[in-house]
């Protein structure tokens, strides 16, 4: 076989110096606080099987799509869904994706404009982040959440003819805080710019059915686009850009990342379909609120509350600084029965490493203060 580039070993080699290679693991058997499933519908046999049913009433039982949306893979589902999803997120138009990562790509690659300008958060998620790379606007970051330099930047960028794009995430995925979204969309207003928002961890966990942060403000329509993902809260695969028809129409025509795949398989959409259906309904909901509410009061009872990131989501973030020491911990914990996962610097800034804890309804409430507790012991050695 072909040995591997020397410039390519020399990337790997300098990843296990750092002790921050990364590597596939399983988490068999261990108390889950590391997936985004926070309401456990992943697991839901009763969305399999409606979807299933669904599938046998309409006469759709099919492994694949076939092809790619334009060509003979946008089944009659499609239509429906994005339907669904209009109704339920209060959108005019809607545009699935294959994944979170499709979406951010072809969103962010393809609308913003040669001599338009993006200003980002600087904790954006890495996929905003490829999008932003592959096109050919001027790009700058603002510090998380620091709306103050932000309108120092929107300050700078007024041009005419030129288009102002402002992105941000409602939940940070790293964080799991939220910046000053009513703050934001009056900026915007003020300085004539485009607000992008990706949802992705708060669909699904805030609102009355789960619609989001942006719906539980009553600003969703104060946005440009917003992306939501169907991979976390909803337990199942897929994602889409919420905006006008124009903007639809739009990235149908000139997105390449929808363009040039094959459609999620009919299964795909009849999931999404029904794990939206079961948000109507969702006990889940409360009690994945009782368990934040009990980690945050064990934090404050630990005194650990001063080592974590304030947040008031499912996501909590404990700093342990330095790639060795967090995964040590991390380790510690996992043989202990938790699965919680460290995040390593360069996917946070060195220094920031930090214990992503993610909280769901199916956690007990003897596994949050086990879990807290165990944590307690191993950072106050």
């Amino acid at each position: 076989m072909t040995m591997l580039p020397k410039k390519l070993q020399d990337k790997l080699n300098k990843r296990k110096e750092d002790n921050a290679l990364r590597q596939l693991s399983h988490s068999d058997g261990l108390i889950d606080f590391s997936s985004n499933d926070y309401l456990g519908l992943s697991k839901s046999e009763v969305i399999f099987n409606q979807a299933h049913q669904y599938l046998k009433t309409i006469d759709m039982v099919q492994n694949g799509a076939t092809g790619s949306r334009l060509i003979s893979g946008n089944h009659k589902l499609y239509d429906e869904v994005e339907t669904m999803l209009c109704k339920f997120h209060k959108s005019e138009a809607a545009l699935i994706f294959n994944s979170g990562y499709d979406a951010n790509i072809g969103f962010f690659s393809t609308v913003p404009q040669r001599g338009d300008f993006i200003l980002y958060d600087e904790y954006i998620h890495a996929s905003i982040r490829d999008g932003i790379r592959m096109n050919n606007a001027e790009s700058y970051k603002f510090k998380h959440n620091d709306l103050n330099t932000l309108e120092e930047l929107l300050k700078k960028v007024q041009q005419e003819d030129k288009d102002i794009y402002v992105i941000t995430e409602s939940v940070f995925s790293m964080d799991g805080d939220s910046p000053d979204l009513l703050r934001l969309v009056a900026l915007c207003k003020d300085y004539n710019a485009r607000l992008v928002v990706d949802e992705a961890h708060a669909v699904g966990l805030l609102n009355d059915n789960g619609e989001g942060l942006l719906q539980d403000l009553g600003i969703e329509t104060s946005v440009f686009a917003r992306i939501v993902t169907f991979g976390k809260a909803l337990g199942c695969h897929g994602a889409a850009v919420l905006g006008s028809n124009e903007l639809k129409q739009f990235l149908v025509n000139f997105s390449r990342p929808f363009i040039y795949t094959t459609g999620l398989s009919p299964h795909a959409l009849a999931t999404i379909k029904y794990a939206y259906k079961s948000l109507e309904d969702s006990k889940e909901r409360e009690v994945l609120k009782d368990n934040i509410t009990l980690f945050k009061a064990e934090l404050e009872r630990l005194e650990l509350s001063d080592r974590f990131i304030e947040s008031e989501s499912a996501i909590h973030c404990c700093v342990v600084s330095g790639n060795d020491n967090v995964k040590s911990v991390a380790r510690d914990l996992q043989e202990s029965g938790f699965d919680v996962r460290p995040i390593l610097s360069p996917t946070v800034p060195k220094g920031k490493e930090r214990l992503r804890f993610c909280l769901h309804s199916y956690n007990s409430k003897q596994d949050v203060i086990s879990v807290t507790e165990r944590l307690s012991e191993l950072i106050k050695k």
